[in-house]
């Protein structure tokens, strides 16, 4: 049989040589997808030019996993807060036998070993030129240009043998243009707007420690009611946050941010572990090249976000790069990672991982193929089912930004744009507010910088998925607020998708520190790692009694956490030229069901509160 084996593979080789693409099927087209109105296609893509592609392999059993991640995070249900391990979760996702067989054959016979496998098996790994990619999928690279300036390598059609049609459900990178923004989309960085209508809060607590133009961790203690709460659980309740584009937390900016605002909480900046994943920023202090750059202010921001409303909760940083490295040029592509993907599945490999994560980057949803998002989504649903309440900034363009706001079909349909990840319903999206009584959307005008520039309006970003239908546990309030709407923006939206943010938090003018200065930032990316971090205190006040933590968080916030939440009620999602969404009375897709109120979620969620 091992000869016969040899033999066999012998053969396909040699044939292979003047035939590369093998296969027991005839190949057809698997996946398409447009390239989105910012990009361009500039040349050919190197063919020696190597790419970590991925495959993912169809789940055995997505629907059952699934099943399992609602019961155990439905408040009503017997099995609640039962959360899976990771060996059960893999029981649930891993391929079926015969699925890895046809797939290591077609891989094999084109003499193509795997680089590397997720702990499911669920994503293989293999890393080629763009040359054999090719070949394997019947497809051509070509390097595309974006209006700012970065390159990549895609394909926007590609194809595979018949054969495995059921089998792979997406393989990337081909054809997403994801970008993982956050420095042009999830904040802003701008002189200070003072609104017209703002008047002082009457609370005299709240008028002592909260100044619209530089808001504090004093303020948000006081505002969201965490103030005096002493954690318990830190030996076993954890808080992380994502960084991507070579972001990394620069612990000497911490160290002065906390110093003035939490120096009890010093300590937490020197303390937290910074991951690397797939090549990504160690732990370092800014270079000249990023102090150009002006990066790592997201960075800075989420942890300090964090530390300032959670200390004493241990903090995990996770930067995720590019793999392979390379040197950028005119001719090659500089970046080959689809980001989320990368992450998510390293985290998917560890045993644990922290309660709560927050990630501030996204992008519109329609710069990624469907096929693609919806098993970024499943990756996600996995963590979920393990007990991680996962958390994503629902952008800062309102309804999408103005210009912007055209369809990717090739039809240049008006429409507005709604963004991923915060549109899949297994993470929880988080809007943005402004002002302390009441509490409004988070807005901006357009504006034009010292600089000349012009910016865009700045809103808590919200709307309805174009890819995910609405999910039980929100499809009574989606409803509802579709129907009131009385037909005002019909055509320019999907009735029938999952609406985004869930929650909201404070993202105007946070006070922050980056290269030694401080400043003020804004943004979902603000109101993200804030509501995070308020989170994760609610579970301590869970773990510190032997209660599990919450995890996955949707159904819990919408059949019961909403009552410890304020209602946000004035304000507008305002983008593609028009006001967009209106936030009302209950769930609304600008502000979600509301901001937090600590000891009332707490109580809701069966905690205890230490003071």
């Amino acid at each position: 049989m091992v000869g016969f084996v040899v033999a066999f593979s012998a053969l396909f080789a040699a044939v292979a040589f003047a035939n590369p693409v093998r296969s027991r099927t005839p190949y057809r087209v698997k996946d398409t997808h447009h390239v989105p109105r910012d990009w361009k296609r500039v040349r050919r893509a190197p063919a020696g030019h190597v790419i970590d592609l991925q495959i993912g392999i169809k789940q055995s059993n997505f629907a059952e996993l699934e099943r399992h991640l609602y019961e155990v995070s439905d408040p009503d249900h017997h099995r609640y807060g039962q959360h899976l391990s990771a060996d059960e979760v893999k029981d649930l996702v891993k391929p079926t036998d015969e699925t890895l067989a046809l797939v290591h054959e077609w891989l094999d016979i084109n003499g193509i070993t795997p680089s590397g496998y997720s702990s499911a098996k669920d994503w293989i790994m293999v890393s080629l030129p763009v040359g054999d990619i090719e070949r394997l999928l019947d497809t051509e690279y070509h390097v595309y240009e974006h209006k700012d300036g970065g390159l990549v390598a895609r394909a926007p059609k590609w194809s595979l043998p018949l054969h495995l049609h059921d089998r792979i459900d997406t393989i990337q990178p081909t054809n997403s243009f994801f970008r993982a923004r956050a420095e042009k989309f999830d904040h802003v960085d701008a002189p200070v707007y003072l609104d017209p209508q703002y008047t002082p809060p009457s609370n005299e607590s709240l008028n002592a420690v909260c100044n619209v133009s530089s808001v504090t961790p004093e303020c948000f203690q006081t505002l969201y009611s965490t103030k005096g709460y002493k954690t318990h659980a830190c030996g076993k309740n954890k808080v992380g946050f994502n960084n991507f584009l070579g972001e990394h937390p620069i612990r000497t900016d911490a160290e002065l941010f906390l110093a003035k605002y939490r120096p009890e909480a010093v300590s937490s900046a020197r303390d937290f572990p910074q991951i690397s994943i797939a090549d990504g920023p160690g732990d370092y202090a800014l270079t000249p090249d990023e102090i150009e750059a002006s990066t790592s202010k997201e960075a800075n921001l989420d942890v300090q976000a964090i530390a300032g409303i959670s200390w004493k909760t241990p903090i995990i940083s996770y930067s995720t790069g590019g793999s392979p490295p390379f040197m950028p040029s005119t001719s090659t592509p500089t970046n080959t990672n689809e980001p989320y993907l990368v992450w998510v599945n390293y985290l998917l490999d560890q045993k644990s991982f922290p309660q709560v994560i927050t990630t501030s980057y996204a992008d519109d949803e329609q710069t990624v193929p469907e096929s693609y998002a919806r098993r970024v989504c499943q990756q996600f649903a996995q963590v979920g089912a393990r007990g991680t309440s996962l958390l994503f900034s629902s952008g800062d363009s309102g309804v999408g930004s103005y210009g912007e706001c055209i369809s990717n079909d090739g039809k240049n349909t008006t429409q507005f744009l709604p963004v991923f990840p915060p549109s899949c319903p297994y993470v929880t999206a988080v809007g943005a507010t402004k002002n302390f009584e009441p509490e409004v959307v988070a807005y901006r005008p357009a504006f034009v910088g010292p600089d000349g520039v012009s910016h865009g309006n700045y809103t808590s970003g919200g709307g309805f998925s174009n890819y995910f239908t609405a999910p039980a546990y929100q499809l009574e309030q989606a409803s509802k607020y579709v129907k009131n709407l009385n037909g005002l923006y019909d055509g320019l939206y999907n009735k029938k998708g999952r609406g985004y943010p869930d929650i909201s938090a404070q993202g105007l003018y946070f006070a922050y520190f980056w290269n030694g200065t401080e400043g003020t930032i804004s943004g979902t990316s603000a109101s993200c790692p804030l509501t995070g971090g308020i989170i994760s205190l609610v579970n301590d006040a869970l773990i510190s009694t032997g209660k599990p933590p919450l995890g996955f968080l949707n159904p819990w916030l919408y059949s019961k956490g909403h009552k410890g939440l304020t209602d946000i009620v004035s304000g507008s999602a305002v983008g593609c030229g028009v006001d967009g969404f209106p936030a009302v009375e209950g769930w609304d897709p600008v502000t979600g069901l509301g901001t937090p109120i600590f000891p009332e979620l707490v109580a809701l969620a069966g905690g205890k509160l230490f003071y």
